[in-house]
């Protein structure tokens, strides 16, 4: 699998990660698909607090037990859990991310974390607060890098020139080329690394799934369509999933997409396209004709 450095920072990450929200509720089967994706090539995890109530870092960190080194590990916090209430309230506070950053910990079975994230954000944050929290954590060696999950370029851009944030993660995908114009020319200009959530647009994209709804921008109809017309681009050795990671990883900004999945049969057509020739600039340029150049609207 191609190797690429994640922005300015250390860590050398493969194009294709794992997105582990979609890794399901069944421990023993998280677990397997995990140890698949590194048997393959993978290095890259990402998870999340938030996810299962913290139960998905717990799995998670069975499945590197023996394997840390072998892994460049990212996980999240904003979302605060109220005991007693249902739901979560946003913190980007600098004493609940210290607080929260030694529960991930805990739950990971490790005693640092490569890819620190805030889960989200607004432009009301205390954002120096926030920075300033994760600059700490830096120093004490608790985690090496930090970044933002984030698809609001007003935000982006603060933390793009506020902060020495190594990564953004966003939704990038042909459905949703929304990063295009504002967020991805920004965070290459910064040398800031993209890491592309969504790249399958939730299964919309995948080979062997047909739609049953459809996506924000596209009408159940709008997307059968575009489907079909993306077959122009496919072949016996690029299905439409690997055309649709292969697209996401055709910027020059992004340094690792990372597709989710929930079955082995579902990792292994996203790991193939690690083997499917990249797009060339005809075909991306192709890929844009026949899809929409969405636009930020909300979500600023």
């Amino acid at each position: 699998m191609k190797m690429n450095r994640l922005g300015r920072s250390d860590l050398i990450v493969g194009e294709i990660g794992l997105g582990c929200m979609s890794l399901g509720t069944e421990e023993r089967k998280a677990v397997a698909l995990v140890h698949e994706a590194l048997e393959r090539g993978v290095n890259f995890l990402d998870t999340a607090d938030l996810y299962d109530g913290g139960r998905n870092e717990e799995w998670v960190g069975e499945a590197i037990r023996g394997r840390r080194d072998r892994v460049v590990l990212a996980t999240k916090a904003g979302n605060r859990r109220i005991p007693g209430q249902d739901g979560w309230v946003w913190d980007p506070s600098k004493t609940y991310i210290l607080s929260a950053v030694k529960d991930s910990l805990r739950r990971l079975g490790t005693d640092y974390i490569d890819l620190y994230q805030l889960h989200g954000g607004t432009i009301d944050d205390p954002i120096d607060e926030t920075i300033e929290a994760f600059e700490q954590l830096k120093r004490e060696g608790v985690i090496r890098e930090y970044g933002i999950s984030s698809i609001r370029p007003n935000v982006i851009r603060e933390y793009a020139a506020r902060s020495a944030i190594a990564s953004v993660m966003n939704a990038y995908s042909i459905v949703d080329r929304r990063a295009e114009e504002e967020v991805l020319p920004l965070l290459r200009e910064k040398g800031i690394g993209v890491i592309a959530r969504g790249p399958l647009a939730g299964g919309a994209l995948a080979a062997r799934r047909e739609p049953v709804k459809g996506v924000p921008d596209y009408e159940l109809e709008e997307l059968i369509s575009l489907r079909e017309r993306l077959g122009q681009l496919t072949s016996e050795g690029r299905s439409l999933t690997q055309l649709a990671i292969r697209y996401s990883l055709s910027h020059p900004a992004v340094a690792v997409a990372i597709p989710g999945a929930s079955s082995r049969e579902q990792l292994l057509q996203n790991l193939a396209a690690a083997d499917a020739p990249p797009l060339t600039e005809e075909e991306v340029q192709t890929v844009r004709r026949l899809s929409k150049a969405n636009r930020y609207a909300l979500h600023r």
